[in-house]
């Protein structure tokens, strides 16, 4: 009998590297209190990292001082947060290469028919990021494809995955399915071997790294230049602790890079459940969950209607493991880089399409399955090219949840204007001429529009109620924020240290809730 092995997204443990907070500025005088403090022995307090583009300094704390500094930077004006500096873990297995080849999932989804249909199987122009434990950029079957990255772990040029008990590879495989070559015998292709990858270190060998060096890495991407991020990893931890990660998501959104996350491995409802960075909700954002060879969920997937976007392949995912190995790993981090390869690839055709607007046509075009998402489907890359080389005609977002009296702008892809639009169900929601729904009661809708051509094209579900989200966190819609990030919520993460802080500042705005 077949063993596959599960290898879970990499997730943000439960403890932060001891002593150690990312510390937010909002100006030069709170970066100079905070530098002033690290040299003040009697606070024991040392600065140990600055990253300027997020306006973000690392600090230790000596846990004798700790809600005592703590306080006081909280307290300061120029000082917007303070968080722990978390810690990441791999979690992965031996691996089984007796599959090898067996690329069950470049099948289910048409690969090879939506290269032919496109002509080409991706411009090497269209960069994918791929932030992980670092990639084998040697191996025989990605080194054409691969650009020079950075290591964020150990500060230098050097990207290398270096495997460990806990760590087979997991950003050599998830680089593979992105892109590998499929021009060696005996070897594998992914989603987008056309494309070119920058593979971006930030865990160590042993699957262990920590959130200052992630961000960072998503700084650089962004300052690269890169079109999409692959991300399989994540942090169950509350929003406002997720601070930081969500505001360097949102400055991609803001360049226009696609961010592509994994939904986590718990069997979970991420409605119910805070994981970040899948749970973000920006316009930029696709959320994965995975799918096995049968169109079911893995029990091990977590799941979503208003935050999980999508299923995609992840289980017995075969793809390239460093010293041009092969061998097939399961979960949402396999589901991940498949979807972020299919990204590149429509972006490869059309460079202008947004990330909600991709989002929309991987929806609108996916195969349906009975996986909890906001569009039930799982991707189909021929019907998503076709659909864009034959500019058809979409309204985005595609889906979506709102609460009661929540409201959701559409707006059209490929079409004439001016539009029509109509709601399927009004008790449920309206929409205006502007394309503007807005929720009236619990219930599910659809939305079409006709253009001025009299073409037509519909949402899926647009859901209203009381959906179960994340405490703080009105999902609005898959891909758009609730409230900003932070939400009035201990910082800290640690409900007994914010208790003995508010003691010391009873002020702070944290204390009053």
């Amino acid at each position: 009998m077949k063993r596959t092995i599960l290898l879970s997204a990499l997730l943000f443990g439960s403890q932060a590297f001891a002593g150690e907070f990312l510390v937010k500025y909002t100006n030069t005088n709170g970066l100079n209190f905070i530098n002033n403090l690290g040299v003040e022995k009697s606070i024991g307090m040392q600065v140990m990292d600055h990253n300027p583009t997020a306006s973000l300094v690392k600090v230790d704390i000596a846990k004798s001082k700790e809600a005592q500094t703590l306080a006081e930077l909280l307290a300061t004006p120029g000082i917007e947060y303070v968080v722990p500096n978390f810690k990441l873990k791999a979690f992965s297995a031996p691996v089984n290469a007796a599959a090898l080849r067996d690329q069950w999932a470049i099948n289910k989804v048409q690969a090879e028919k939506a290269w032919k249909r496109a002509g080409n199987r991706g411009n090497k122009n269209v960069i994918v990021a791929v932030i992980d434990t670092g990639v084998d950029y040697k191996h025989e079957s990605l080194a054409p494809n691969m650009l020079q990255g950075y290591n964020f772990k150990d500060k230098n040029n050097d990207p290398m995955d270096k495997t460990s008990f806990q760590n087979p590879g997991h950003g050599t495989h998830c680089a593979g399915v992105v892109g590998a070559t499929g021009l060696i015998d005996g070897g594998t292709i992914g989603m987008a071997p056309g494309i070119s990858i920058m593979p971006l270190r930030f865990l160590d060998e042993k699957g262990s790294g920590d959130l200052n060096d992630g961000i960072k890495a998503i700084d650089y991407a962004i300052e690269k230049g890169v079109h999409v991020i692959s991300a399989s990893w994540g942090a169950s931890v509350p929003r406002s602790t997720a601070q930081p990660l969500l505001e360097a998501i949102k400055r991609a959104d803001d360049k226009g890079i696609i961010f592509v996350s994994a939904a986590a491995n718990d069997g979970k409802n991420n409605d119910s459940t805070e994981v970040y960075p899948a749970n973000n909700g920006y316009p930029n954002s696709i959320t994965v969950a995975a799918s096995g060879p049968s169109d079911a969920k893995p029990s091990w997937s977590n799941y979503g209607t208003a935050m999980v976007h999508l299923a995609s392949p992840g289980e017995g995912i075969v793809s390239t493991l460093p010293k041009n190995k092969y061998g097939d790993l399961s979960g949402t981090s396999m589901a991940t880089p498949l979807v972020a390869g299919l990204v590149a690839f429509l972006k490869s055709q059309d460079s202008s399409l947004t990330g909600s607007q991709i989002r929309a046509i991987l929806q609108t075009t996916g195969a349906k399955v009975s996986i909890q998402t906001a569009c039930n489907c799982r991707i189909d890359a021929f019907n998503a090219v076709d659909a864009v080389l034959s500019k058809k005609m979409f309204v985005v977002p595609a889906a979506g949840t709102l609460s009661p009296q929540g409201t959701l702008n559409l707006s059209v892809l490929n079409g004439k204007a001016p539009f029509k639009y109509a709601s399927s169900n009004s008790s449920t929601a309206t929409v205006s001429d502007a394309g503007v729904v807005t929720a009236v009661g619990n219930g599910k809708t659809s939305i079409t529009v006709t253009d001025a051509d009299g073409k037509t094209a519909s949402t899926l579900d647009i859901n209203v109620g009381k959906s179960q989200s994340p405490p703080g966190n009105d999902p609005g819609n898959p891909g758009q924020p609730g409230q900003p990030p932070g939400d009035g919520s201990c910082p800290i993460g640690d409900a007994s240290l914010c208790q003995i802080i508010c003691q010391i500042k009873p002020d702070l705005p944290f204390c009053k809730q």
